[in-house]
């Protein structure tokens, strides 16, 4: 099997070179946000944003996350307009966390106020469970088996 060896590089937010990729989240308060990220997962808040529609942002390891709240049509979307999830039961997509010891964050991050939907279980050799921060959102929490690589 070939192994494809890829540069590791610093990545900025803003960049100042190439691309850096960030999640947005629309949510219904920016600080309560930040301060879920921050808590729960030891995330550094970048920027703090306000209500009147400049963004937080926050890194969470090697990602950033944009959180901003809802709104209606502008130029640069016409037909688009940003809202927190109607039903939290029903999702499109989720972030991912993938972690070393998935018992060890899931008590500590149980600890700092993380709603877990269930305790870590095994499913397809990997151990997961889920968070919903508090605008609905789920974050699913990892971990791979120990002989699994990627490429």
């Amino acid at each position: 099997m070939n192994q494809v060896h890829v540069e590791q590089k610093s990545y900025q937010m803003p960049p100042k070179d190439g691309i850096t990729v960030a999640h947005f989240l629309t949510v219904a308060d920016i600080e309560r946000s930040l301060r879920f990220y921050e808590t729960v997962f030891g995330s550094t808040i970048l920027s703090r944003g306000d209500s009147k529609g400049v963004p937080g942002y926050i890194q969470i390891a090697n990602t950033w996350l944009i959180v901003n709240v809802g709104g209606g049509l502008t130029p640069d979307k016409p037909s688009v307009t940003l809202s927190v999830p109607a039903n939290p039961d029903s999702v499109s997509s989720f972030m991912n966390i993938r972690v070393a010891d998935i018992q060890a964050c899931y008590e500590l991050w149980r600890s700092r106020g993380a709603e877990f939907i269930t305790e870590p279980k095994v499913k397809y050799g990997e151990t997961r469970c889920y968070i919903r921060d508090p605008d609905g959102y789920i974050i699913e929490v990892g971990q791979s088996k120990p002989d699994f690589t990627y490429g």
